[in-house]
């Protein structure tokens, strides 16, 4: 018979199995478990078994075991955390990739009915069609203003019908109308929340950024640091660039209006006493470019040899 252990003693193991965890782990997950049953729950510890660790239990136990954690080891890496344990959240420890492990626990998720009382995660919709109820249940229907018809004695649902929008609580004749129907509109799963790694603190959505998004975002970055340095007149790597364009720019200004001048000036200024240089520079460059490219195709394209008359199976002198 195994021995049961005291409370104090479930707590020393506790701690001890987190900090041993906190040890070996750099990234997790939390996730909201609202709703979430135990069955549930083994099937996305069995789904997630491996390189991830599932962890529920008390907020203010887990904090204090944070807290003793930082204070015995000297690591305080782990105190974001303490700020996240709010509402039935529990701890997600894994040495796999992110965005693999968040997609893997949301495919537990089980479908449950809209129960008096509960908030409606999502819009529910009631479709049209037959319902398969007698016409005894029509003053039900009546109740909730849906638009219904008796076919061939049963209840037909004319319309679609919002019946609950998200946010809201569920009511009983909602609830009582869904379960005669058979409806269940509300599914639930361990949904992340957060996401903690090596120090961090972020959001989930950051893990469906791909490497195209992160070089947009990036660029975009760039562009408002160099259009603000170039305001400001104040040099940084992004506007340096654009600084030192501007700045010929401006000296090959000066040098066009006044007699000042240098190699590439003195370039332009011809360009400008006579424009029509520009057209024949053009057709000039155009050709010297078709012909650096022309010996080229000849190189790919070789002449097929020439074949003999012999080879033909015949000779123009006779033996």
């Amino acid at each position: 018979m195994a021995i049961k252990r005291t409370k104090a003693e479930k707590k020393i193991a506790y701690d001890k199995k987190l900090c041993s965890l906190l040890d070996e782990y750099t990234k997790v997950l939390i996730a909201l478990a609202d709703n979430v049953g135990s069955k549930q729950l083994q099937d996305i510890r069995r789904g997630l078994r491996g390189d991830s660790v599932v962890l529920m239990g008390k907020n203010t136990l887990i904090r204090r075991c944070i807290k003793v954690y930082a204070e015995k080891t000297g690591n305080h890496t782990f105190d974001p955390l303490m700020d996240l344990l709010v509402g039935n959240v529990g701890l997600i420890f894994t040495k796999g990739d992110l965005k693999e492990v968040r997609e893997e626990v949301a495919k537990y998720k089980v479908g449950a009915p809209a129960r008096v009382g509960l908030v409606a995660p999502v819009d529910v919709v009631v479709p049209p069609g037959n319902t398969g109820l007698d016409p005894s249940q029509t003053s039900f229907f009546q109740v909730l203003n849906i638009p219904t018809k008796i076919n061939k004695g049963t209840v037909e649902i004319i319309t679609p019908v919002e019946l609950i929008k998200k946010g809201e609580k569920v009511g009983s004749s909602e609830s009582a109308l869904l379960a005669k129907l058979g409806i269940r509109p509300f599914s639930y799963g361990l949904q992340v929340t957060s996401v903690y790694e090596d120090g961090s603190v972020f959001s989930p959505e950051v893990l469906d950024l791909s490497e195209e998004d992160l070089i947009e975002k990036f660029a975009t970055g760039v562009s408002m640091v160099a259009s603000l340095s170039l305001a400001l007149s104040y040099p940084t790597l992004a506007a340096v660039p654009h600084m030192f364009i501007n700045g010929y720019k401006n000296v090959l200004a000066v040098a066009v209006e006044t007699d000042y001048s240098y190699p590439h000036a003195d370039k332009i200024k011809e360009y400008l006493k006579d424009p029509s240089k520009f057209a024949v520079a053009a057709p000039a460059a155009a050709a010297d470019s078709s012909a650096a490219a022309a010996p080229k195709e000849e190189e790919k394209a070789p002449e097929p040899a020439e074949e003999s008359d012999e080879e033909m199976g015949f000779s123009l002198f006779d033996d």
